[in-house]
């Protein structure tokens, strides 16, 4: 747990103010809490990250439950918004997202799987159980509620997909050589 914090201390610039920073603490901390195997710590642990979680999700608005997944490197570009993962997302790798975003379900099980090295813009939502590929760039504004193949880029409402242009030129590059 507390290399997690040094690390979440390097990515937010060494700011132990930041709503993004204290949130992933608060995150780390439930997932520990979560996983005390003796009961009464477990129940003490999960008391304390209950008062925790009510007091820093009414200041930064910001809801990582433990339960959530979620690889090296996750950053809160712009904690300034609100934040809501569902509990069963898995999240991979250095992955950014901005402010107002939703990372859940569309009132169907399932939560969304989202690969390494993907960035969610601004009130961008992510619903229901479908897979996010790895480099995807979803822009602003954007509802995605079906599977996105890696290295395309989202945008729109619906969400229109789009394959990146440096995966495109990769590809061309190695049709001809």
């Amino acid at each position: 747990m507390f290399k997690d914090y040094v690390s979440d201390y390097r990515q937010f610039r060494r700011t132990l103010a930041s709503p993004g920073f204290v949130s992933m603490a608060v995150y780390h901390y439930g997932r520990w809490a979560l996983h005390r195997r003796n009961p009464l710590a477990r129940w003490i642990a999960n008391l304390v990250y209950g008062l925790m979680k009510l007091l820093i999700l009414n200041i930064t608005k910001v809801w990582i439950p433990p339960q959530t997944v979620i690889g090296k490197d996750f950053h809160l570009i712009n904690s300034e918004g609100s934040l809501s993962i569902h509990p069963d997302a898995i999240i991979g790798d250095r992955v950014g997202v901005m402010h107002n975003v939703v990372i859940g379900t569309n009132m169907r099980e399932g939560a969304p799987v989202i690969g390494n090295d993907v960035f969610i813009g601004v009130n961008s939502t992510v619903l229901g159980r479908i897979n996010i590929g790895d480099r995807v760039r979803i822009g602003s504004n954007t509802a995605v509620t079906t599977n996105v193949p890696p290295d395309s880029i989202v945008i729109g409402s619906p969400a229109k997909i789009y394959p990146s242009l440096a995966a495109m030129a990769a590809r061309q590059k190695k049709s001809e050589g």
